[in-house]
């Protein structure tokens, strides 16, 4: 299994909204490179639901339930999307400033790549932050 971090402004979709619908299409991405993390990911992967612009805090856990397929929303039809569920929140999210001063998580994407909306975690940052948010790994 792969682990990934999935960003989402909480006025356009929050974490809440994924819970009360059971299951979203993840769409509307259209940078390459995270274009090609969505390709990546295979049903049953695991992915940190982030609040991006505000609140800036990874609060749940959510899990791939499709794998890649046509984004409906892009008229180029160059770019896809994944479906995912939510699978729990954290006990206690985790903040952007707290994985900033982590030296385990030093070289995580969220970090080197801020403006990324999708990316790959390593298994080591996924078993940190999910202590960190008191969960299990």
């Amino acid at each position: 299994m792969n682990h990934w971090l999935v960003k989402s402004e909480p006025v356009k979709y929050a974490w809440d909204q994924l819970v009360k619908d059971k299951k979203t299409f993840w769409n509307g991405v259209r940078n390459y490179q995270a274009s090609n993390n969505l390709k990546a990911m295979k049903k049953g992967d695991r992915a940190f639901f982030y609040h991006s612009n505000e609140g800036l805090e990874i609060v749940g856990i959510c899990e791939i339930v499709k794998e890649y397929y046509p984004d409906h929303t892009d008229e180029s039809g160059r770019f896809g999307m994944v479906d995912v569920a939510p699978v729990m929140p954290l006990k206690r999210p985790v903040t952007l400033a707290e994985i900033k001063t982590t030296p385990e998580l030093e070289d995580i994407a969220l970090i080197r790549q801020s403006r990324l909306s999708v990316m790959p975690i390593t298994a080591a940052q996924w078993k940190k932050i999910c202590s960190m948010g008191g969960v299990k790994a």
